[in-house]
């Protein structure tokens, strides 16, 4: 009979006794729990006062009730106090804002931001989005931005897509051959920085598979724009989030309609443009076994899905009775998968058809509320949900003790009409209040 060191029996007992982890996704994040932060997190501007905003509503992110005459206070960077005004003594030495009949809000966060004009990062700030996502630009883009002297947001960018030949966007695109050449990619972008890795839709269900256990192993997150790889094996590749709700066109048509728009996109990038909204057209969405499945798969996995709808919209006076049709079943799309239990953020793609500009982000919220959220969801999805889409829950995304001072106060409360979002009066960013000049 063979005798086991004691050691070793010790050591598989505890092992067996531990709580383990229920999936691939929760070992990887236990064993590689990383701080994410801002590239320019060292260039922002930090507050060194005390303020207090007084007798505002509070709406904190976290989907809480509302806080009515409220008052939260601000040390330095920090929140310092927030919760009812009769319940707190204002410091002697604070500055004190009177919000009375306004409304605060944790800073909004924007999942998918394209600088291509760098006087456009400024404005999305101007409009209170204090953090954004670039998921597929190379860094040098930003340098413009980041040396501009008026403050921009948090920058939270991922490095080009990593995508194959040939590239939709050559200039923004990082090419690979083959999943090694993925693993090669994802290190490089994450040794420059990157905050989360972007796939984009030419590259193969194992070069996806790579890349997401090799940015894991970094501690960052994956997400991607697909429209060739069925979105289901991306998402148990390993994806942990989608960008564009079109990304689940060919997982909801039957494998022959999907296999004809999937040599259609193989040989020509272009033919996604009119041909997305052909699939969509096409799609019952009421009554259609693909759709009932992938919605508790989506729930299941708690994959962040940013739908970017805002930039899909198509009205009779730009778009013709196809892509009307097509737009509004990804709305309805949009609803099902939320009412599932889907994890949805807010992601402007900065232009969009039916916003002036700086309000592409504003236009998606009220494209998610025509979706199906409420206001209060919408809301959520635009700040915590987002933050924890970044992995900075912890500091960002909500009006929470402890957390970094990131605010703005408006005018009317976007709870009674999300319209209220373009009332914007004040925007903190890292307990500064910045000039909207």
């Amino acid at each position: 009979m063979k005798v086991f060191p004691i050691y070793l029996i010790c050591l598989l007992f505890t092992f067996s006794c531990t709580d383990q982890p229920k999936n691939k996704k929760e070992s990887i994040e236990k064993i590689t729990k990383k701080v994410i932060y801002a590239q320019n997190t060292h260039e922002i501007a930090q507050g060194d006062k005390t303020i207090a905003i007084s007798g505002v509503t509070v709406v904190d992110g976290t989907g809480s009730e509302p806080i009515k005459n409220a008052l939260v206070i601000v040390k330095n960077n920090k929140i310092d106090y927030v919760g009812k005004a009769s319940d707190a003594t204002i410091p002697e030495d604070a500055e004190v804002i009177d919000a009375s009949g306004m409304t605060l809000l944790p800073g909004l966060i924007d999942a998918h931001f394209h600088g291509e004009s760098n006087k456009v990062t400024p404005l999305f700030l101007k409009k209170g989005v204090t953090s954004i996502r670039d998921p597929g630009a190379w860094n040098e883009s930003y340098d413009e931005a980041r040396g501009f002297e008026q403050a921009i947001p948090r920058l939270f960018l991922t490095g080009p897509h990593i995508d194959s030949y040939p590239p939709a966007y050559p200039l923004n695109s990082f090419l690979i051959q083959d999943p090694l050449e993925g693993e090669i990619a994802v290190n490089r972008f994450a040794d420059e920085g990157a905050t989360a890795i972007k796939a984009y839709f030419r590259l193969s269900t194992e070069m996806i598979k790579v890349i997401c256990e090799t940015a894991h192993k970094r501690g960052i997150p994956v997400t991607a724009h697909l429209e060739i790889t069925n979105a289901i094996d991306a998402i148990n590749a390993g994806l942990d989030g989608i960008e564009h709700i079109t990304s689940f066109g060919t997982s909801l048509l039957t494998p022959s309609k999907a296999e004809v728009f999937k040599n259609k996109m193989l040989g020509d990038n272009s033919a996604r443009r009119k041909g997305r909204y052909e699939v969509w057209n096409t799609l019952d969405i009421d009554n259609n076994p693909r759709v009932d499945s992938i919605v508790p798969f989506l729930a299941e996995h708690q994959t962040f899905i940013s739908p970017t709808l805002a930039v899909f919209e198509k009205q009779f006076d730009k778009g013709d009775s196809t892509e009307v049709n097509a737009f509004a079943n990804m709305l309805k799309f949009v609803g099902r998968i939320n009412k599932g239990g889907a994890k949805i953020v807010v992601g402007s793609h900065t232009f969009a058809p039916y916003a002036e500009l700086g309000n592409a982000y504003y236009r998606e919220m009220e494209l998610l509320k025509e979706a199906g959220l409420s206001n209060m969801e919408v809301i959520v999805a635009a700040t915590l949900e987002n933050a924890r889409f970044f992995r900075i829950e912890e500091r960002l995304g909500s009006i929470e003790k402890g957390k970094i001072a990131d605010l703005i106060i408006l005018r009317k409360n976007p709870l009674d009409d999300l319209k209220a979002m373009n009332t914007v009066e004040k925007v903190m960013l890292n307990g500064v209040f910045i000039d909207l000049n």
